[in-house]
Parts: C-alpha cells; sequence; structure tokens
C-alpha cells in the first residue's frame, strides 16, 4: 500500500452506546432514525462528501475509544495523517472535515473548536503513528495531544460548525439534533 496524499479519516463505531441506551434509547445510538435516516449514515455523508480516504472501525480488540483509534490506525498504516471522528456526529459538514485536514499541514495535531469547545475530527499528521498504535483504554489520544500542546504542536483550529462539537449521547441529546436539523 503506497502513502496517500490525504489523511484518512477514522470513523469510530465500535462504542457500546451505553449512555444512551441507559437514557431509555430502543437500540445503538448510530442505528436510531434522524430525520429518515441513522445517525451514522449522516456522519457517512459527510464524510464521502468530503473526499478524504476513510476507514470505518467497528469492533476493536478491548473496550475503549484508545483501543478503536489504534485499529483505525493500524489498519491504514500508510496513511499522511489521519482525522478521528466518533460516528454520533451528525450534524458535522464535508467542509469542516476538509479544513481540519488542510490544517494538518501546519501542525502535528490539528484540534477543531466550536465557540472555544473542542471537538471532532481531531487531526493527527504521521509524525503520531506510533503514539496512536499504542492507545488502549477509555481516553482516547487525549494523552498524545496534551504532549504535542507542550512542545507547541498543536493547533486549534475555530470552525463555524456546530456539529464538530453536537455528539448524541441520550435521547435528549437525538431531539435537540433533530430540531437543529429541522431548522437548516
Amino acid at each position: 500500500m503506497s502513502e496517500t496524499h490525504d489523511p484518512v479519516v477514522i470513523l469510530l463505531t465500535a462504542g457500546r452506546s451505553s449512555r444512551f441506551l441507559a437514557s431509555g434509547g430502543p437500540c445503538h445510538k448510530l442505528e436510531m432514525p434522524l430525520c429518515g435516516l441513522p445517525v451514522l449514515e449522516h456522519v457517512i455523508r459527510a464524510v464521502q462528501a468530503c473526499g478524504l480516504p476513510w476507514h470505518v472501525v467497528r469492533s476493536a480488540e478491548g473496550d475503549g475509544m484508545g483501543d478503536s483509534i489504534a485499529a483505525g490506525v493500524r489498519a491504514t498504516p500508510n496513511a499522511s495523517g489521519w482525522l478521528v471522528l466518533p460516528g454520533d456526529l451528525p450534524l458535522i459538514t464535508a467542509d469542516s472535515l476538509r479544513k481540519v485536514a488542510q490544517a494538518l499541514a501546519w501542525a502535528a495535531i490539528v484540534v477543531p473548536t466550536w465557540h472555544r469547545q473542542k471537538g471532532h475530527p481531531v487531526g493527527f499528521a504521521a509524525q503520531c503513528f506510533n503514539d496512536l498504535l499504542q492507545l488502549t483504554g477509555e481516553h482516547g489520544a487525549a494523552s498524545i495531544v496534551a504532549a504535542q500542546d507542550a512542545c507547541g504542536n498543536v493547533l486549534r483550529l475555530a470552525l463555524d460548525d456546530q456539529g464538530i462539537v453536537q455528539d448524541v449521547d441520550t435521547l435528549d441529546d437525538l431531539k435537540y439534533v433533530e430540531t437543529l436539523m429541522s431548522q437548516r
């Protein structure tokens, strides 16, 4: 496999959806209907529209987001970088994905923000490969971001897209997202 010029979007779908189910959700949050499509389908459509290569992590050895990220990176070892995108952000835009990918030209890590809230996808340049492969557990890549931030290698990228922070963790979140979508 040769190195791709664009970073790969790692779409994380392996979570258990425990908070959603605990809030009264009848099934996994990614399968829930939202404006006529499952939550995950909205995210997939944005990823397809952005034009970047992508890889879905459906299951990972271990239980946490760190395990899923490592699995996605392991499956795409020749990528020029990775955009880590949880599958529960149905409002994310293709434009936001492209902007994070482009910003990787200037930093080892790109953290998008909306009104100063950290969002997703977090972008990682190829130099983060070995660190990403070592991830395990629930905390995702927060330790890598913190270490690179201490070295001045993290770019915070302000975006005008609530979709980078508005996830679906509960039934109330789903209702709120549906309201936002109906207003578009």
